[in-house]
């Protein structure tokens, strides 16, 4: 593939709910403008995008696949189209986000079966908020039950105003054949080859296309001041004229392009191309905000200058090791160039620059500004990282990182597993920063936690893959703690004599609880030297190490006051290990005497539902023990509900949560407080840890 200006380039990336036909989209694009020699089916796990293994075996996408191609246009001119193919899955939202920080148009394919879907609302707001012009094409016209004026209305409904059918369908589901032209009045019939020509407008739809071109063309020339005005003085504009206006106002965000067709028949995909490079924004047409220095700045895609890279992908290759891929935002990239990373500041050489098709690569001698490409090998780059000439103060602010929405203790089948368990880890997290690694030493777990309980297992599927690491799944304890209920008071004693010198020590403890979340307070209130200053920090220890390694039932004991207040000591048998021993036994003796609490973590849940879930939601949390805090209305209209709920019962509230909302609910946990757990389901959560420890 050549290289092409920054005007000619065009990075779009596709959007939509889960089973769209995304994928099958773009390897139908590929193929139609042979850029492929057969065109992959995610069906048969052939596709060309979809090429790792857990994602074949799943038949959904999983990750973020490039699918670049060359098109001459009905302009005559011969563009480069980037595809960006994401996962429809929030599971995989990061993929999503790391595609949309470098793509000019969104293109939300719908189906037209299901139509507009929770995932396909959810992204539109966010690129929405985010200023990303956006088309729609409405895929699977050939497919039972398709409904195309169904899903035009639920475009609208959804979406509002902007909504600009381009297109009508000839025939649809078993007998669609080819599509109308709505700005051109003009009926395209496709052949089985994925070409068309034109032919006579069909009766049928003739009448409803005039109607639809009459209300496309006064939509569109309102948005320019001297059509309009032409165009009430009975000027009509010309097509060309009145796409080239179109192309403005998707760039302005205000007019919406509405496409059709089907990815396996290849109806409209030869269409879908022409309006990507005619109405869609160039690379040359956007413009990125980053950090200089301390300011924000805006840069354009301009060829000529000090190159700004941005690295938005980092695959974990089994042969090349890591790749980076990257998007070139100013200035020009060749091979063996030399660069800083802006983030740690490490030097990097660029050695072979390549463009990647899925999986497959092929080497490029230069990267211009706007383009896409990957590098292999840089050693101190991660996803999000920027790369600029030595000196350069220019940052780009990579998307928030997303909140883990669920996790689970991972524990290595062998001794071998767990040596390579770290930098396997760390591997991971690097293809994929989505994921999160604690080592919880309140319950001596290893947790990996992602967005989901698909995003989990398939991120430990890949590690035994690619690194060689097997793990089991064990459920996440929770980080209970217990303090005393009253105040009371014991003794500590160790008195052992066996030759030589023995052990004695006897210390008086008095304890008390605190409010939460105060902690630990050691009192000092020994008078007359009746234990030497010496061994009080012994004491002090010892109650400290209780403390951590459990009380009465086992977990770390918080918010209490331990004063020691009185005690003896020898003058040849003491010692500090006899006065930490000491401390201890009478801490325990005086927690057991001040009766115990056992505490458990209370998060802060914030539910986003639409507003008639609101209820089941409330009665849910109820449920799982919570306290509603209040609720309020969005700007969407969607109910967004407070509630602090016990940690312990949301370990599956991710899952949970899309079963009852069909996946338009969202939510967010953050710990808040700990509480007493009530007395009868202490029984129950020993009993549990007793078993998953087993």
């Amino acid at each position: 593939m050549k290289t092409y200006p920054t005007e000619r380039i065009h990075n779009v990336v596709l959007l939509g709910h889960s089973g769209a036909g995304k994928t099958t989209l773009a390897e139908a694009l590929l193929s139609r403008a042979g850029a492929v020699p057969r065109t992959g089916k995610v069906d048969d796990g052939t596709s060309l995008l979809d090429n790792d293994p857990e994602s074949i075996k799943a038949r959904i996408s999983m990750s973020l696949a490039l699918a670049p191609f060359e098109w001459t246009a009905t302009d005559g001119n011969t563009y480069k189209v980037n595809v960006l193919d994401t996962p429809g899955s929030i599971d995989f939202a990061a993929e999503v986000d790391a595609a949309l920080a470098v793509a000019d148009l969104a293109v939300f394919v719908v189906s037209a079966v299901e139509g507009v879907e929770a995932q396909t609302e959810l992204w539109w707001r966010r690129v929405a908020a985010m200023g990303v012009p956006r088309m729609v094409f409405v895929n699977k016209e050939d497919r039972e039950r398709a409904d195309f004026h169904k899903v035009l209305h639920q475009l609208r409904a959804a979406f509002g105003p902007g909504i600009a059918p381009l297109e009508l369908p000839i025939g649809e589901a078993a007998t669609l054949h080819g599509i109308v032209d709505v700005l051109s009045e003009e009926a395209l019939d496709y052949a089985s080859d994925g070409k068309h020509h034109v032919e006579p407008m069909p009766a049928e739809v003739a009448e409803e296309e005039h109607t639809l071109h009459d209300e496309l063309v006064e939509e569109i020339v309102s948005g320019d001041d001297e059509q309009l005005e032409r165009y009430l003085s009975g000027d009509m504009p010309t097509v060309a004229e009145l796409e080239r206006t179109l192309a403005h106002e998707v760039l302005a965000c205000t007019e919406f392009p509405v496409l059709l067709g089907s990815a396996t028949t290849g109806v409209g995909i030869d269409r879908l191309a022409d309006l990507l490079c005619e109405l869609s924004p160039s690379a040359a047409d956007r413009q990125v905000d980053v950090l200089d220095g301390g300011d924000t700045v805006t840069i354009h895609a301009d060829p000529v200058g000090a190159a700004v890279v941005y690295v938005f992908k980092t695959i974990a290759d089994p042969y090349l090791g890591q790749l980076s891929v990257f998007k070139v935002l100013r200035g020009s990239l060749k091979a063996d160039d030399r660069l800083v990373n802006r983030t740690n500041g490490s030097d990097e050489r660029l050695h072979g620059l390549f463009q990647l098709c899925g999986k497959e690569q092929t080497p490029v001698a230069e990267v211009l500004a706007g383009d896409i490409a990957a590098v292999a090998k840089l050693s101190s780059t991660r996803t999000g990282d920027t790369l600029a000439p030595k000196g350069s103060t220019i940052t780009v602010q990579p998307p928030p990182r997303r909140a883990p929405q669920f996790g689970v203790a991972i524990v290595p089948r062998t001794q071998a597993d767990d040596d390579k368990l770290g930098n396997a880890l760390t591997r991971l997290q690097a293809e994929d920063p989505a994921l999160y690694v604690d080592r919880v030493e309140e319950t001596n777990q290893t947790v990996l936690r992602g967005l989901g309980d698909t995003h989990v297992n398939v991120a430990i599927d890949r590690m035994a893959r690619k690194f060689g690491v097997n793990v089991e799944i064990a459920p996440l304890r929770v980080a209970y703690r217990e303090t005393v209920a009253s105040t009371a008071a014991a003794e500590g004693k160790v008195k052992k004599q066996s030759g030589g010198h023995g052990q004695y020590a006897v210390v008086n403890l008095r304890v008390k609880p605190l409010d939460r979340g105060e902690g630990f307070q050691f009192v000092d209130a020994i008078v007359g030297g009746t234990i030497p200053r010496n061994y009080i920090p012994a004491v002090q220890a010892g109650v400290e190490d209780t403390m951590v390694k459990g009380g009465v039932h086992g977990f770390p004991v918080v918010d209490v006051v331990v004063e020691c207040y009185d005690g003896k000591y020898h003058a040849v048998d003491s010692s500090e290990m006899a006065f930490k021993t000491a401390a201890s036994q009478g801490f325990k003796d005086a927690m057991a005497a001040a009766g115990v609490v056992v505490l458990e973590p209370v998060s802060l849940l914030t539910v986003t539902v639409p507003a008639a879930q609101q209820g089941d939601i409330m009665s849910d949390i109820t449920t799982r023990r919570g306290r509603v805090q209040g609720s309020s209305t969005t700007e969407h209209g969607e109910q967004q509900i407070k509630a602090l709920v016990p940690a312990g019962e949301l370990s599956r509230y991710a899952i949970d949560l899309r079963s009852m909302t069909g996946g338009r609910g969202q939510f967010s946990v953050q710990h808040d407080h700990y509480d007493v757990l009530p007395t009868h389901l202490v029984d129950k959560v020993k009993q549990a840890i007793a078993t998953a420890r087993h």
